[in-house]
């Protein structure tokens, strides 16, 4: 059937043949689009052990379950902060983490901004995360990229961020609720693209979600170069 479908699909767009580079490892065990499959084959490249020693940093998180790009990782042996600032979501979480004591959970709403009270690097501070942690994981459907721009001294070596994936190639706006005018929600693929440059990462993979990898790990997987020269190419529209 997953064949099937990427038949068709490289019928209507040819280009789409080095997204099938990491589309095939797609699985989703808790994630929405394949993420769980996808990440556990670059993990695998990126020779990341499956111990408590590896960490992960997802929010929102929900009940640490549901649509979660970790919890899978949890199951696998992972140390894993999840953060959720919604309190009967959060209750949700905390019933999770007894279950799971690799869990760290965290209330709160993340800051849009890192100088701000609950950034994303504060809340860190208060756990045992590494600096140089393997992944983050960012879902929360407004100001991602505000998030990750801004974050900085911890270096995760996968950043897997949403994005408001409606805007064709080489529109640019961020997360924005203007007076009077409809609500720009998240940011742009191309947007995003270029905060993850800019910040020293190659994007790798696209499922609406965009898959990140740190600039000194990406020999390790092999990617097509086709992508390294225009990443534009694993948006389908």
């Amino acid at each position: 059937m997953k064949q099937k479908l990427w038949n068709t699909l490289l019928q209507w767009n040819p280009i789409q043949r080095y997204n099938m580079f990491l589309y095939n490892y797609s699985n989703n065990e808790y994630s929405q689009h394949g993420e769980d499959g996808i990440l556990k084959e670059i993990f695998k490249r990126l020779e990341v052990p499956d111990t408590l020693s590896s960490w992960a940093v997802e929010f929102g998180a929900w009940d640490g379950k549901y649509l979660s790009n970790a919890f899978a990782l949890v199951l696998r042996g992972w140390s894993v902060v999840m953060i959720e600032g919604d309190e009967e979501k959060y209750k949700d979480l905390l019933d999770t983490a007894k279950e799971y004591p690799l869990i760290t959970p965290i209330q709160a709403w993340i800051s849009q901004f890192d100088y701000q009270d609950k950034s994303l690097y504060k809340l860190l501070q208060q756990t045992n995360c590494p600096k140089d942690f393997e992944l983050l994981s960012i879902d929360i459907d407004s100001y991602d990229s505000d998030v990750w721009d801004t974050f900085h001294t911890y270096t995760p070596k996968v950043v897997i961020i949403e994005t408001n994936s409606s805007a064709p190639v080489g529109v640019k706006w961020r997360h924005h609720i203007p007076a009077g005018e409809p609500i720009s929600k998240g940011s742009t693929f191309t947007t995003t693209l270029e905060i993850g440059m800019n910040k020293g990462y190659t994007l790798v993979h696209y499922t609406g979600n965009a898959i990140f990898v740190r600039n000194d790990l990406i020999s390790k997987l092999n990617v097509p170069q086709q992508i390294l020269d225009n990443p534009n190419i694993l948006k389908v529209i």
